[in-house]
């Protein structure tokens, strides 16, 4: 019994819908479908039960960053991030020279063995140098497949996805060269019309990286992109819920047209993430970052975020006032599903990792809990 946990009382959010005055019951580090009696049971009346958070694109925090720090310091903005909720988290990078993004990649893999990160994605260096918001334009390059091929192979299996500039030189073959490895093909940070995005969706691109941002404006005779990755149903959509990156009429937009199974709400944090404002390197560029908006020294573009996905979770709920099964398909099942891994995390089902996250009345964090251990106790609202 020692290793059994019941969490009761509280709102549970499962994939068939919100269950009140449910329970959750842990065993060692899964979800299990029942309890020997004279189990103890954690009381949580009056509080939200969701699965943890996954995050598909997240540059750091903590004041470390995935492209550029040591491990114990990439180690250090997972765990800020698990402080917030997100239990899965994909390490992203931002671009650099091919050798070094091998070298990163190489590294990074371990932790991603190791089961620490989820994977490695590549936002750059196949990106449009129109649309390179806060990436090193003497760094890019067109997509080649066979250069694709080297990161790829550099990530040993671990590479999640790789964002390209489709309508340049080399990246319809790479989409394809992508999907045939099952990597996720993303496209961002791309000056595409709406043709040339149809035609990477229909090569195998899946993902649209965070939508609107980096990419033409939808427009009435040139539609652009925007429109071309709404409309598609084999598209996912990221979005950066952060009060910064979107309207929330644009954000209204998304779910109007792709629906709440098309969407994955993402961070883009960078180093600032859950440690504060003050002067940052983001890759080879300064930054800095005031009133918890990050964008660069030079030319003031927008520079990722600062976003945890409590916060873009709460946003959710109450300012764009979404349905909680909504947010939490958002923010946990279709990213996890995106990444295969919908067998073991995303939801709160028997046999799946104990991924909990607690939310109280107001949506405010107060529990994580990863692999059935706390992370930060709900009923100490103590951090391990």
């Amino acid at each position: 019994m020692a290793d059994h946990k019941v969490l009761a009382g509280a709102h549970v959010v499962l994939p068939t819908g919100t269950v009140e005055n449910g329970r959750v019951i842990v065993e060692g580090d899964r979800i299990a479908g029942s309890a020997p009696e004279g189990a103890p049971v954690v009381d949580l009346s009056g509080h939200w039960l969701v699965p943890g958070f996954v995050d598909l694109h997240n540059h750091g925090g903590g004041g470390a960053s995935f492209t550029s720090g040591t491990v114990d310091e990439v180690l250090k903005g997972v765990h800020t991030h698990r402080l917030h909720g997100t239990t899965t988290v994909v390490a992203s990078f931002v671009t650099g020279d091919m050798d070094f993004l091998g070298r990163r990649a190489g590294l990074l893999s371990e932790l991603a063995e190791q089961g620490e990160i989820a994977g490695l994605h590549f936002e750059g260096p196949f990106i449009s140098p129109c649309r390179k918001g806060a990436h090193d334009e003497t760094l890019l390059r067109d997509p080649d497949p066979a250069e694709v091929r080297k990161l790829i192979d550099a990530a040993r299996g671990q590479a999640k996805m790789v964002t390209l500039a489709t309508e340049l030189p080399g990246g319809i073959d790479s989409v394809r060269l992508l999907a045939e490895h099952g990597v996720i093909a993303a496209i961002g940070h791309t000056d595409a019309t709406y043709e040339q995005t149809r035609a990477a969706i229909d090569a195998g691109a899946t993902v649209a990286t965070h939508l609107y941002n980096a990419m033409p404006a939808l427009g009435h005779r040139a539609p652009g992109p925007i429109a071309a990755l709404l409309e598609d149903e084999r598209i996912t959509v990221e979005l950066i819920n952060d009060g910064t990156h979107l309207h929330p009429a644009a954000l209204e937009l998304a779910f109007h047209h792709a629906g709440p199974e098309r969407v994955a709400f993402i961070t883009d944090a960078m180093d600032a993430a859950g440690f504060g404002d003050g002067r940052y390197m983001l890759g080879p560029l300064a930054v800095e970052v005031k009133d918890s908006v990050a964008r660069l020294v030079e030319g003031g573009s927008i520079a990722g975020s600062t976003l945890t996905l409590d916060r873009a979770f709460k946003r959710a709920a109450t300012v764009d006032g979404l349905p909680v099964e909504a947010v939490v398909q958002a923010i946990s099942a279709n990213p996890a599903r995106l990444l295969g891994m919908y067998d073991r995390v995303g939801s709160l089902e028997p046999g799946k990792d104990a991924d909990i996250v607690v939310l109280d009345a107001e949506f405010e964090l107060k529990g994580v809990m990863r692999k059935g251990e706390w992370i930060v106790d709900p009923l100490e609202n103590t951090t391990a």
